[in-house]
């Protein structure tokens, strides 16, 4: 088992993730790719971690006030050093989106806010159409898990029940939110490991 998941790890540290959005669903993602072995992976977002965090997101109550990005990747620094972890603290949009990921193999959408998606994932299709790009939709609130389904168009995935948008009365909350992350980052890896070959000694 140790030597596969090693040639696994040598397999995904040449590939390079991007996630836009370091909220719930990108911080727990990009935590789920690290450990996997994901070589670089960059991030966007300009928000600071807020106490109301932390009941879905990868950080810690020591982490309060500083930007989002730059304690993901202190985190993740401390999952494995080996990974460069790219952050920008920046507000994305259409302009910065086709400069800071353009490097990517894989795209992630991990915005809380429909309009956010909305413009992330028209701006990436427009700019690279042929790119795996993933997203997702209706995390909000508790259980409904056999609701959640995996849409495919082309190389765009869709992930969620596109039903549970987030309210104050349907808050997101941790365990649907880390399911949906989970499983962008494992779409990811599906994109990113096809062709891939265990080597027999």
């Amino acid at each position: 088992m140790k030597e596969a998941i090693q040639q696994i790890r040598d397999f995904l540290a040449k590939k390079t993730v991007g996630i836009a959005g370091a909220g719930g669903l990108g911080s727990n993602c990009a935590v789920a790719l690290a450990r996997t072995g994901v070589g670089r992976i960059i991030v966007a977002d300009f928000d600071i971690v807020e106490p109301s965090n932390l009941n879905r997101q990868y950080y810690f109550r020591h982490q309060l006030g500083i930007p989002k990005v730059l304690v993901l990747k202190e985190n993740i620094r401390l999952i494995d050093p080996g990974i460069e972890v790219e952050a920008h603290t920046v507000m994305l949009n259409p302009q910065n989106i086709p400069i800071i990921y353009n490097e990517c193999d894989v795209l992630i959408e991990a915005f809380d806010k429909a309009e956010m998606k909305q413009m992330l994932i028209e701006t990436a299709l427009s700019q690279w159409p042929d790119r795996p790009l993933i997203a997702a939709s209706g995390l909000a609130g508790w259980g409904m898990t056999e609701h959640i389904t995996i849409k495919r168009f082309g190389n765009f995935v869709l992930a969620g029940d596109d039903v549970s948008e987030t309210s104050a009365m349907n808050p997101p909350l941790g365990p649907r939110v880390a399911i949906l992350a989970g499983m962008e980052a494992n779409i990811a890896l599906e994109f990113m490991l096809e062709g891939f070959q265990f080597k027999q000694y």
